[in-house]
């Protein structure tokens, strides 16, 4: 590569934090992450206006994963390029992309039976409706190794890295080792002060590799913040990034021994709103609401209540 390809943070507001995308000023110009449905209009097209760039010109989406606040404007960005840019997703998180119906049925999945809200499909639903611009088919769907050519010399390579969902990847800009994980790297959690993650042990693995990787660059979804509460930036530099992967795994480690002590046999139900983790909430001395959503506290504990049931269950032989 002869020369750094500008990447511009393009935010959207939403909620309680900002969703952020990111635009690759390459040959071949590339989005990362869509925000929701009002992002592409409302958000990225005056931003890159600004920067004497033009939405419609956009080739590449790249989805870093399958969550609502990040493939929510996919199919609008998709429409204002004229339908010319290519929509990359994992194939494992491609059915979040393909039906509003997926985000549903994954919330009654896990979340629902711990916050047993009578209206809670119905919430979902409509949210679903809301923030979704439209389902559609990826363009090309990933599972990690590929190499993608935004023009000219400019590669992109792709990375699997689950955890946070099954389909997460990295984009790496190869040459100058620019990384964007999406909502890979949670450090200490968004605005509900947990970190959220739907797989302990894949997590874990792809913090580590993240990591091995050395980003000069690291991209986040959100503002995520440290142990003392303060946000970071959605664009760290080298040693930023490397405090923060370690930050990660060492909240991670310290959520699977208070898991480890208190999940080991069988969870029980309380009367706690942390039930039935009230035993970890208070061990690790997390006292935030657990049921604003999307509810990582639910969703991250329920992920190593399932290791441990798989642990416990007996091998065949065959």
């Amino acid at each position: 590569m002869t020369s750094r390809v500008p990447v511009h943070p393009l935010v959207s507001p939403w909620g309680r934090f900002g969703l952020y995308s990111f635009f690759i000023d390459a040959p071949e110009p590339a989005i990362v992450d869509t925000g929701i449905a009002s992002s592409p209009a409302e958000g990225m097209a005056p931003a890159l206006e600004a920067l004497g760039r033009r939405i419609q010109d956009v080739r590449w989406i790249l989805l870093t994963h399958g969550h609502i606040d990040h493939l929510g404007g996919a199919h609008a960005l998709w429409e204002l390029t004229g339908r010319r840019a290519q929509v990359v997703i994992h194939e494992a998180d491609a059915p979040l992309l393909r039906s509003r119906r997926a985000h549903v049925q994954e919330y009654l999945d896990v979340r629902q039976q711990y916050l047993q809200d009578p209206d809670g499909e119905a919430k979902q639903t409509a949210a679903a409706a809301q923030v979704i611009a439209g389902e559609m088919e990826p363009t090309l769907l990933v599972r990690g190794g590929e190499t993608l050519s935004l023009g000219g010399d400019v590669t992109v390579s792709v990375h699997a890295i689950p955890g946070h969902t099954a389909g997460s990847v990295a984009y790496v800009i190869d040459g100058q080792d620019d990384v964007f994980v999406g909502d890979a790297v949670q450090i200490h959690g968004a605005a509900n002060g947990f970190p959220g993650y739907e797989d302990p042990a894949a997590y874990r693995a792809s913090l580590q590799h993240l990591r091995d990787l050395r980003p000069q660059h690291l991209y986040l979804g959100h503002p995520y913040r440290g142990a003392d509460g303060v946000p970071h930036g959605v664009e760290l530099d080298s040693e930023q990034a490397q405090q923060a992967l370690q930050e990660s795994l060492d909240l991670e480690a310290r959520v699977a021994g208070a898991a480890h002590r208190h999940l080991g046999g069988c969870a029980r139900e309380t009367d706690s709103v942390y039930s039935p983790f009230a035993g970890v909430a208070k061990d690790l001395g997390y006292e935030k609401d657990p049921t604003l959503e999307p509810s990582p506290f639910f969703t991250t504990l329920h992920g190593y209540a399932a290791q441990f049931d798989a642990e416990r269950e007996p091998r065949s032989d065959g």
